[in-house]
């Protein structure tokens, strides 16, 4: 079985988290949420979501199979400055781990110095760089890094997920039930 991590930190884009986890655990890939620091973590509008772990006792991804950040804002921005999740975020990449950022969540794969090709939220790329950036998919695969722009896309994006981690057929079946 596939295992994901997803780092939520205050401020997440809770229809980007949350749709990310549903769609992840509908296609039986297992999500450890992990909080920046207490455990029940509040999104950007204030839904509160439980944590499983918290980001520091990861010690080791061999047993994960990518890492997923969710966006919004000061969630990103929480991201991009954790210690942790800039250290797992290489760790991923060098390991040819997949990595995945949706919305602003990008700024920390550029912090991370991980980003090539990449989408976030319009306008967001201003602040991340426009280099590598396109607007013309709502996902962009990388080699083994994976970005799409925002809360409207997160479905499209945890799709692509599902293909690259079990296949494209178990995509297409998650997406035939979600009437997509």
């Amino acid at each position: 079985m596939a295992k994901v991590l997803l780092p939520l930190a205050e401020g997440f884009e809770e229809i980007e988290a949350v749709t990310i986890i549903d769609v992840l655990r509908r296609a039986e890939i297992e999500v450890v949420l992990a909080s920046l620091e207490k455990k029940q973590v509040v999104g950007a509008h204030a839904i509160r979501i439980q944590a499983e772990i918290h980001i520091e006792d990861i010690k080791n991804i061999s047993d994960f199979d990518m890492i997923v950040l969710p966006g919004g804002l000061p969630g990103a921005y929480n991201l991009q400055k954790n210690e942790n999740v800039q250290k797992l975020i290489k760790e991923f990449n060098e390991a040819k781990k997949y990595v995945g950022a949706i919305c602003a969540a990008p700024i920390a794969l550029r912090e991370a110095g991980v980003l090539g090709e990449y989408t976030c939220y319009p306008s967001f790329e201003e602040q991340i760089g426009k280099d590598g950036y396109t607007n013309g998919n709502n996902v962009v695969s990388d080699k083994n890094i994976i970005t799409s722009k925002g809360p409207a896309t997160a479905m499209e994006f945890a799709l692509e997920i599902v293909s690259q981690l079990i296949s494209g057929d178990k995509s297409k079946q998650i997406r035939a039930e979600l009437l997509l």
